[in-house]
């Protein structure tokens, strides 16, 4: 005999609800009963009906949490689950809605709460729509009046635009397929700078299509911005949640997706008015600054005639100055050749005198003592030179002294 725990009793059960496709995936009608709510805002309450009653709990995010009161009649959807902690059996609830709303109401709600969870609505993701579209992708009946609308519109605002047809029906138990299919077309051709999703009003089951969750997957994956514009401006679709933007009506997704001729004329007008008066003000500036540079230089040219005055001048004081340097200089190298001439041994030659020097090493002879008898000379005149033998020196004569008289002294 095989003995359990409370615990794994207790993963057991839970794993077996778990696992239960009906209980994961339920909607139920009741009223509610004994609701409290948390400080976290929690709601914790009891749906019941005459013959049975549910612990149910609804986290505070959950979609309608404040339809929840004492004695409301509601439709809630949720899971079965079993808290372990106290061995409770709850309805784990994530939608309330009023009783009496219709099946597809209900799967609206669901559909919505699930995808919100999975984050295809959520607000950072939305694109920015382009501002001056060259083609629009548009996703709508070829046969209904969306499309003579939405090409209405553009032709009288922004002609400038190419439409690309996806056609697709956009009602029926086939439309969803097709819808998916024709915006995959226009993220195949890839021209598309934005697209339309449009159709006109209708009831909620007219209106189904766009609210299938693979037409939602199908825009929440479009690579350029997608325009939701299904119904009338009180109809809502999963499609207008997932789309970047929505708009009331299909005119009015054309006027959104591309600015008016009118208003593009007026701001290229304001355009080239500012730009008129920037170039007008930088004209004025540059011909200010013009007139101050001719300002400048009618200050700034020379003076030639009173320039040409004093080359004049300066031509006749560096004449003046240079003749006097030259006659200056001139008797300076005068002066100069006189004392070469005089310091001229040529000239000191023609007076009567000669020069000696030995004929053995060229010596000159300055004084008798340098010579002996027999040494060989030669003696330099004037006009030329001659040899000569010495015989003997002369004595050389002694100067007499002068007698001074002796000084007489007295005494006294």
């Amino acid at each position: 005999m095989q003995v359990f725990t409370v615990s794994q009793i207790a993963q057991h059960l839970k794993g077996l609800l778990a696992q239960d496709p009906v209980l994961q995936d339920a909607w139920v009608t009741g009223e509610v009963s004994n609701l409290r709510v948390s400080q976290a805002g929690h709601a914790y309450f009891t749906l019941k009906d005459p013959d049975s009653q549910l612990n149910c709990v609804m986290f505070r995010r959950g979609a309608g949490i404040n339809l929840l009161a004492d004695g409301a009649a509601v439709t809630t959807h949720g899971n079965m689950s079993l808290y372990e902690v106290r061995g409770t059996l709850d309805f784990i609830t994530d939608i309330v809605v009023s009783e009496g709303v219709g099946p597809l109401s209900l799967e609206f709600e669901r559909l919505k709460q699930s995808l919100e969870r999975e984050g295809l609505f959520d607000p950072s993701r939305k694109r920015s729509l382009p501002e001056f579209p060259k083609h629009i992708g548009l996703v709508t009946s070829p046969a209904g009046a969306v499309l003579h609308d939405v090409v209405q519109v553009l032709s009288r605002r922004y002609p400038l635009a190419e439409i690309l047809l996806s056609p697709t029906p956009v009602q029926g138990p086939d439309a969803a397929p097709a819808i998916v299919d024709a915006l995959t077309k226009l993220f195949l051709d890839g021209r598309s700078e934005v697209i339309i999703v449009a159709r006109g009003g209708g009831s909620m089951e007219e209106l189904w299509p766009f609210n299938e969750e693979a037409v939602a997957r199908a825009i929440y994956a479009s690579p350029v911005p997608i325009i939701s514009a299904v119904g009338h401006e009180t109809d809502f679709t999963i499609a207008d949640f997932v789309a970047d933007l929505r708009a009331p009506t299909p005119s009015a997704a054309a006027e959104l997706v591309a600015p008016h001729k009118s208003a593009l004329k007026q701001e290229v007008d304001a355009s080239l008015q500012r730009l008129h008066a920037a170039i007008t003000d930088q004209n004025a500036q540059r011909r200010y600054s013009l007139s101050r540079v001719v300002s400048n230089l009618d200050y700034r040219i020379p003076d030639f005639p009173t320039l040409r005055r004093r080359v004049d001048d300066l031509s006749q004081r560096s004449g003046t100055a240079t003749a006097s340097f030259l006659t200056l200089r001139t008797r300076e190298a005068a002066s100069f050749m006189a004392r070469l001439q005089t310091l001229n041994p040529t000239a000191t030659l023609s007076r009567g005198y000669a020069v000696v020097h030995k004929q053995t090493d060229g010596q000159p002879i300055y004084t008798r003592d340098a010579v002996k008898t027999g040494d060989s000379l030669n003696v330099t005149i004037s006009d030329g030179s001659f040899p000569a033998t010495v015989q003997g020196p002369q004595p050389a004569r002694r100067r007499r002294k002068k007698s001074i008289p002796k000084a007489s002294a007295r005494l006294f």
